[in-house]
């Protein structure tokens, strides 16, 4: 296959799209340039799984030649992915999922490896282009295309996939991935916007989505291969037309119990009759495994449909609930002593509950992040644990995977917007999240949590957050927006939109589908309910705890920060650390200065805080035009006297500046070690200060401003005859004879006529000097 390129103009950077060239034995590759930017995407198809699910997995490989960097480590080699790689594999994922059929269970694997990184042209964009576009070009069968872009929102305006600066400038950080009809993923996090705001943003993200998508179908057309032929998971019809006439009467009753320990005992009991009644029935068959493997499916289906039917049609929900209704809430803080965590808040919702612990450290804790981008701190952290336990279950353990990730980031993006900024409060805060019962929509009840520990610990938020999740129900004509989803409504529902925000507005939102895609009617609805739902929730949180308390906890560490300029870092820390281990053995406070300038100083004592913030500020302190200090004469001359203003900093006091009255020695008014007020003048560009005393007491009416005599100008005064020091012939009026191109004009010095040409007309004015040599 020949080389082939594809390009567009998008979003203010060139599309570039290359096929034919690299990777020829993946099913399907590209190569997708957007900027400088470039990934290279390859898509293959394996063998058919024998589980019962669709084993799909999407990579997105960070490699740090992209960035023009090494890797940190020992190794200097790319390790396990960061967090935003695998959160942009999941963003990438989620979208691609739905689009492939029922019952289709090859492997297939897409990994996104980026090649060159321009940090103004977004990686996880071109990503997501490139895995839609590398399955559509190939023969793996995938009902798409799809397409993903990133929306910031400023002064009004919605921009599709912002810059770097523009990002910051945003009050909207959202992802959005959809396919020709609809949208089918989201990823957002928002700085309190309304849900108008926040449609209009979806909607100018799924417009820009169309033509990404317009512009993949015109490359499908021209190289996409035919798709293969390949076995779907079918079960055998008689087989289940068999089951559901025995069998779905009583996994119609066992549906319906409301609590969910005892429904999941009474659905399995049924599952579990069914399996012994057949087994027994097809014990001798050679096609036992494979009539056992349909009975899973065919129970699972009935489940599905019976829980559908539920809903759209009878409008009852498993557990008993209104279509708007949500579960029993509770809240509760300081679970944990305060004396030993720094706060904690453990909030329930019906089966759902998570206990979210609050921890408050120094800067010097903060993450440094490492990745494609700069290296840079990163403040708050919140984690996310799901223990096996919260679902009555044993599992793994071990490492977090992609959804404890997912979860946490998500709860991190929703409760980041109201953080205080670093001045308002210098800590590194961390939040960890354990689950501790889930029965649905645990990503939201730790955010819930998060906030009840923020505010028992004293983090001065801005407002309380709240999250839900709602559900869908669609069978393609009518749909049925749920509120406050449980785990059998998200198993076998269409929809699980969550949505995290304050009174004022939304700060997160996250959606994934199971459908190829929902329309804005949809949206909005969704958005409407979730609304009222957070209000309910916030009732809670507020009438547990009203507001953030006024002081921390008593095990938390205090800190305080001054700010000072980047040159007086050196002042500070003195020759070899010198200084600033003086103030640390004299206040025994911890001290942390960044590149910035900010000193960050801890301590369990607020009054060694207070003593070494005054130590560090009269280090740094400089003196200003117009300030009046108390200072004390530390030097006598003839012209004046200088004043120590504050530590090494001195001042300058004329005698003319010292009374109004005709002063003929300073000795008359001053001796050293006298204690004056002096008002500071002028500091000139070398940072010598002049200072008044004179200024700080009223003028006299009869006050005359005495005449200054102009200076005599002496004869030749700029040359004399023998002294070599003044043959200076640029700073005396007898310039005209110097050809301005051949003389230096900055500084000079004796023989300054050896190191230029001489102008002839010297040597005729000045014979005297023709013959002079230098020494």
């Amino acid at each position: 296959m020949a080389k082939e390129t594809f390009s567009i103009e998008f979003a203010g950077r060139t599309l570039t799209v290359e096929t034919g060239q690299v990777a020829k034995q993946a099913n399907g590759a590209v190569v997708v340039r957007y900027g400088d930017t470039t990934v290279l995407t390859a898509a293959t198809m394996g063998k058919m799984s024998s589980g019962d699910f669709f084993p799909l997995q999407v990579n997105y490989e960070e490699k740090m030649y992209a960035a023009g960097k090494f890797p940190g480590g020992f190794n200097k080699r790319e390790a396990r992915p960061s967090t935003d790689a695998t959160l942009t594999a999941r963003l990438i994922d989620r979208p691609i999922r739905p689009m492939f059929a029922e019952g289709f269970r090859n492997e297939v694997q897409v990994i996104n490896t980026v090649l060159s990184y321009d940090e103004n042209a977004s990686g996880r964009v071109a990503a997501m282009f490139g895995s839609s576009l590398a399955l559509a070009i190939s023969d793996i069968p995938f009902d798409g295309p799809i397409a993903g872009v990133e929306v910031a929102y400023i002064d009004g305006e919605y921009i599709i996939n912002p810059t770097v600066a523009e990002k910051e400038a945003s009050s909207l950080e959202l992802s959005v991935a959809g396919n020709i009809n609809a949208i089918n993923m989201v990823e957002s996090g928002a700085k309190e916007l309304s849900e108008e705001v926040m449609l209009g943003a979806l909607l100018a993200g799924h417009n820009a989505v169309k033509e990404l998508i317009e512009f993949q179908n015109e490359i499908v057309a021209k190289v996409g291969k035919e798709k293969a032929e390949v076995e779907l998971l079918h079960v055998d019809e008689a087989l289940k037309a068999e089951v559901i006439a025995a069998y779905n009467a009583e996994l119609q009753q066992a549906v319906q119990v409301e609590e969910k320990l005892a429904r999941e005992a009474a659905t399995q009991a049924v599952k579990n009759k069914v399996i012994a009644d057949y087994s027994a029935k097809y014990e001798n068959d050679e096609n036992l495994s494979i009539i056992l493997r349909d009975l899973a499916e065919i129970l699972e289906g009935m489940e599905h449909a019976e829980v559908r039917r539920l809903i759209t049609e009878d409008k009852i929900r498993p557990d008993g609930r209104k279509i708007d209704e949500i579960r029993p809430l509770d809240a509760e803080i300081d679970f944990t002593p305060r004396n030993i965590t720094h706060g904690t808040g453990l909030f329930t919702r019906g089966q759902t509950q998570a206990l979210s612990t609050l921890t408050l450290a120094p800067m010097s804790e903060a993450q440094i992040i490492d990745g494609l981008n700069d290296e840079y701190k990163k403040r708050f952290m919140h984690h996310y644990n799901f223990p096996q336990y919260s679902v009555g279950e044993t599992g793994r353990y071990g490492a977090p995977g992609r959804r404890e990730i997912g979860h946490g980031a998500l709860g991190e993006r929703a409760l980041e917007q109201v953080l205080p900024s670093l001045e308002e409060f210098p800590y590194a805060i961390r939040l960890v999240a354990e689950v501790l019962e889930s029965n649905g929509s645990s990503s939201q009840a730790s955010i819930c949590a998060g906030t009840l520990a923020l505010m028992a610990g004293g983090v001065p938020i801005k407002a309380p957050v709240a999250g839900i999740a709602m559900g869908l129900i669609s069978d393609g004509t009518n749909y049925t927006v749920l509120t406050d989803i449980q785990g059998l409504e998200d198993h076998f529902g269409d929809m699980d939109f969550k949505v995290a925000g304050t009174r004022d507005g939304i700060t997160a939102l996250q959606m994934d589908i199971k459908i190829s895609g929902i329309t804005p009617e949809i949206l909005a609805e969704a958005l409407a309910q979730a609304k009222t739902a957070r209000f309910q929730i916030l009732d809670v949180i507020e009438a547990t705890i009203a507001q953030p308390r006024k002081e921390l906890a008593p095990s938390a560490p205090k800190i305080d920060t001054i700010s000072i300029p980047v040159d007086k870092i050196k002042v500070v820390i003195g020759k070899g650390g010198e200084q600033i281990d003086k103030i640390i053995a004299e206040t025994g406070v911890k001290i942390d200065i960044d590149d910035e300038g900010l000193c960050s100083i801890f301590s369990s004592d607020q009054a060694a805080i207070d003593q070494a913030k005054a130590l560090i500020a009269e280090l740094v302190r400089e003196a200003k035009v117009g300030e009046i200090y108390d200072a004390k004469v530390v030097r006598i001359e003839s012209f004046g006297a200088f004043v120590n203003l504050f530590g090494k900093q001195d001042a300058m006091v004329h005698i003319s500046e010292m009374a109004w009255a005709h002063t003929d020695k300073v000795e008359d008014l001053l001796k050293v070690g006298d204690s004056v007020k002096v008002k500071i003048l002028k500091i000139d560009d070398k940072g010598r200060v002049d200072a008044s005393m004179r200024a700080l007491v009223e003028k006299p009416e009869d006050y005359v401003e005495p005449e200054r005599k102009p200076r005599e100008k002496r004869e030749n005064s700029s040359y004399r005859k023998g002294n070599n020091r003044h043959h200076n012939f640029e700073r005396r009026e007898r310039t005209q004879y110097a050809d301005k191109e051949e003389v230096k004009t900055d500084k000079t010095y004796p023989h300054q006529f050896e190191r230029r040409e001489r102008h002839p007309q010297l040597d005729q004015d000045f014979p005297e000097l023709s013959n002079q040599k230098p020494e």
